[in-house]
């Protein structure tokens, strides 16, 4: 008996087909974990945006525009005084391509073995009419008067050290700073203290 192809039975076998050509269709757009391959093979990810000066704990720029002054920037060379008794020199030059300013922290910090001990203290008269800034190649001074005298001229003798660490602001990890030639000094830290930064050694003179 001849096999009578109804309108019904067509339909359901075009219906069939199509679904069949989706199906291959969609498998050949994705790969074995359920990703388009076209698209991951052509997708091109974003230029990553540059660090700002304010990312994380980077110090924001300063009133006239300028950033602080950073260990990353800087070389520090420090050293007893020739012909100074209890002095001793903290220099340091800009050797990156920018200028910096020390207006938000405008002496060192200065510790002497122990981080949880305080800073010494800046001496006061030694402010600067403003604060230094630093050009590249340029460099700025700190004199530290490495003992004080007591009330009967007596000075402690204190410790020898052959490095200290110096901070740029407040809460920063310390640079650790070894002394030119390695020549230990002795530094009383509970009477040393140290001046503002300046701009010359000449300035440093009177202290």
């Amino acid at each position: 008996m001849p096999i009578t192809v109804t309108a019904t039975t067509r339909r359901a076998a075009a219906a069939a087909l199509l679904v069949t050509a989706t199906l291959a269709l969609t498998t050949s757009c994705h790969d074995g974990v359920g990703r388009k391959a076209d698209a991951a093979a052509t997708a091109v990810s974003p230029a990553p945006t540059p660090p700002s000066a304010n990312d994380g704990d980077a110090p924001p720029p300063g009133p006239d525009g300028q950033i602080a002054c950073t260990p990353e920037m800087l070389k520090f060379h420090a050293g007893a005084m020739p012909r100074r008794s209890h002095r001793m020199l903290l220099t340091v030059t800009n050797f990156s391509d920018r200028p910096c300013t020390f207006a938000a922290q405008p002496y060192p910090l200065l510790r002497f073995g122990d981080d949880r001990q305080a800073p010494l203290p800046a001496i006061e008269a030694s402010e600067p009419p403003a604060a230094v800034s630093l050009p590249p190649n340029r460099t700025a001074y700190a004199l530290i008067a490495t003992s004080a005298a007591g009330p009967d001229g007596k000075r402690h003798r204190g410790r020898k050290i052959s490095q200290f660490g110096v901070a740029l602001r407040a809460r920063a990890t310390p640079t650790q700073v070894g002394l030119d030639g390695r020549a230990p000094v002795r530094v009383d830290p509970r009477t040393a203290t140290v001046t503002y930064w300046q701009s010359s050694l000449a300035a440093t003179g009177k202290w």
